[in-house]
Formats: structure tokens, C-alpha cells, sequence
């Protein structure tokens, strides 16, 4: 590009070859292509330093800067300084998420309910960024303020019906810290959320291969475990909401593989959610049976956690855990 930049001699050509090359670009950040992203910037701050405007490509700065690889992370900050300035919506978008972590680690209570009414406003930011670093901050905030607790409540329960990932887990642990500092944050997400959590969580069951959020062939385990303790507690004393996610923790609990450490760590959740929750012990019975396959895996740690969640487990169903004596005896040998 450099070189056909150069080779023109007219200023209408220099034009016409930066127009191209601005239209592939163009073509590349709408098809979200990570391996040419950094060549990319790269061709966009030489287009910025001969004077064209690259006001489109400010977002592949940030998403440089969040990649895992340090030479895109350095092109990401390399772009950041040269394509954004003051006036610049992304840059501002960028100071806002900074500005959102500070408050959330360093902000006092009387800070805290100061800011408490933008943090809420920008839950409802339409840049999902925003949103994910807003409900971030929300947590802090609550655990530091419980009485604010009640002001979060509608805008954590609109973040359940995301698409964004990272709005989307960052929600459910907002829905699950609101309630167990608020017992009204409780009983609404019980009444109104219930559902909309089973049918997440079902979808991410039966959903296909997704290789941005696989982890050893189970897809999304971070998104599932947080369902899988929000669930949790929202059905622990309540029967009829443990009674509308029986179906889909018994789907859990025989879909999920048992073979790698992202299936283990589910499967010991969806364990711990049904004996929490009110069962008539047709679940439990799946729960123990799965502790007893923990037992003989070949990992300590594993028979460690199984044998101390069937000590719970014999006042629930004594009956289920003596069917795994013998197993239980051997790992205690």
C-alpha cells in the first residue's frame, strides 16, 4: 500500500488508491477478521498521518488492545493514540469504562451513593461494553451499599435478556449478589426470571459447537455455572421455582460430560443446585449417582469435593448414598 501510495503522481490518484484500500478495510471489520485486524490499523494510522479521515476503524484500537497477543496489543495502543482524540466518541467510551472500574474499586459508601443514579443509567447504555463494566460496578457498589440494592433490581433483570456474552454474565452475577443482599430482589427474580434462566440455560445446552467459548468441548462452562448458581438460589426454599428448572438440571446433569475438568466443574454445580433446591428426590437420586462417578475418577481433588458433598447428602437421601458404600470405602482406604 506504502509503495502504491507513493507511486502516484497526482494528488486524484493518492485518492483513488486510499479509497480502495479504506473499502477492503471497510470490508474486513464488518466480516470481523482477527488475523489481518492489526495490519489493518496498521495501514489506517499511514492513511491518518497523510490526512484521510479513519473515524471507522477507531473500534479495532480497542478490540486490539483486549486481544490476548502482545504484538496486537501494542498496534492497539499505537492506534489509540493517533486515531482518537478529544472529540472522538470511542475515546470518551473508553474513558467511561475506566472510569466505571476505578468506581468500583476504589469508591467509598458516600461516593457510592452519589454515583449510584449514573451508574444505573448507564446499565441501559447502548454500547454493550458500557453495560458490562456498569453491571461490574454494580456489584461493588451493593456489596458496599446494600440498601442501594433495590435501585438495580429492574435494569440487572433486562440484562438477563442479552445476547452479549460478556452483558450476559456479568448480569447473572449481578441478579445473584442483589439477591442475597435483598430479599425483594429475591422474590421478583423468582417470579419474573425463573423462566427466562431455564430457557438460557437450555439454549446453551443444546446450542452447537462454538469455538469462541469452548473449553475442552463443552460449550460456555463460565455462563453455565452462573446460571447454575443463580438458579440455585432463587430455588432454595421456594418449590415452585425449583419445580420449573427440574427438567432442565436433570439435562445438565446427563448431557454434560464427565471426562474433562470444564464438565466436572458443571456437573458439580448442577449437584450442588439440586440438593439446595426443593425436590421431591427423583433429582437427587441423578445428584448422588454423579457423586459416585466423582469418587472413582482418578483425581484426588475431585474424590475430595464428592466424598464431602455426600456427608451433606446423607441427611437428604441415605438410602441413594448406600447404594456408593463400597466406592466410598475404597477411596477412604
Amino acid at each position: 500500500m506504502i509503495r502504491a501510495i507513493r507511486a502516484c503522481k497526482t494528488a486524484a490518484e493518492e485518492r483513488a488508491v486510499v479509497r480502495k484500500e479504506c473499502a477492503a478495510i471497510r470490508a474486513s471489520i464488518n466480516e470481523d477478521d482477527q488475523d489481518y485486524r492489526h495490519r489493518n490499523l496498521a495501514k489506517l494510522m499511514f492513511i491518518q498521518i497523510l490526512g484521510y479521515p479513519t473515524h471507522f476503524g477507531q473500534m479495532e484500537c480497542l478490540k486490539l488492545i483486549a486481544s490476548a497477543g502482545f504484538p496486537e496489543k501494542r498496534i492497539g495502543y499505537l492506534g489509540l493514540m493517533l486515531l482518537l482524540d478529544e472529540r472522538q466518541e470511542v475515546l470518551m467510551l473508553y474513558i467511561v469504562g475506566l472510569a466505571l472500574c476505578a468506581l468500583g474499586n476504589i469508591c467509598s459508601a458516600e461516593m457510592a451513593r452519589d454515583l449510584a443514579p449514573e451508574v444505573e443509567r448507564l446499565l441501559q447504555f447502548r454500547d454493550p461494553n458500557i453495560r458490562k463494566k456498569a453491571a461490574l460496578c454494580s456489584i461493588r457498589i451493593i456489596k458496599k451499599v446494600p440498601d442501594l440494592a433495590e435501585n438495580f433490581i429492574n435494569c440487572a433483570a433486562s440484562l438477563l435478556k442479552e445476547k452479549h456474552h460478556g452483558v450476559l454474565i456479568t448480569g447473572v452475577q449481578l441478579c445473584a449478589d442483589l439477591c442475597k443482599v435483598s430479599s425483594e430482589a429475591l422474590e421478583y427474580f423468582r417470579k419474573k426470571c425463573t423462566e427466562g434462566l431455564v430457557r438460557t440455560l437450555r439454549d446453551i445446552v443444546n446450542s452447537p459447537y462454538s469455538p469462541e467459548y469452548d473449553i475442552s468441548g463443552i460449550t460456555d462452562p463460565y455462563l453455565h455455572i452462573r446460571l447454575l448458581k443463580l438458579l440455585r438460589i432463587l430455588g432454595q426454599g421456594d418449590a415452585d421455582a425449583s419445580d420449573r428448572m427440574t427438567d432442565i438440571l436433570a439435562q445438565v446433569a446427563t448431557k454434560t460430560e464427565s471426562n474433562k475438568n470444564a464438565g466436572n466443574a458443571i456437573l458439580y454445580e448442577c449437584v450442588e443446585t439440586i440438593m439446595s433446591i426443593e425436590d421431591d428426590g427423583g433429582l437427587r437420586v441423578l445428584a448422588i449417582n454423579i457423586l459416585g462417578k466423582f469418587l472413582s475418577n482418578r483425581d484426588n481433588n475431585i474424590r475430595y469435593v464428592a466424598l464431602n458433598m455426600l456427608m451433606r447428602a446423607t441427611t437428604l437421601d441415605a438410602q441413594a448414598v448406600q447404594r456408593h458404600r463400597a466406592t466410598i470405602l475404597d477411596c477412604v482406604k
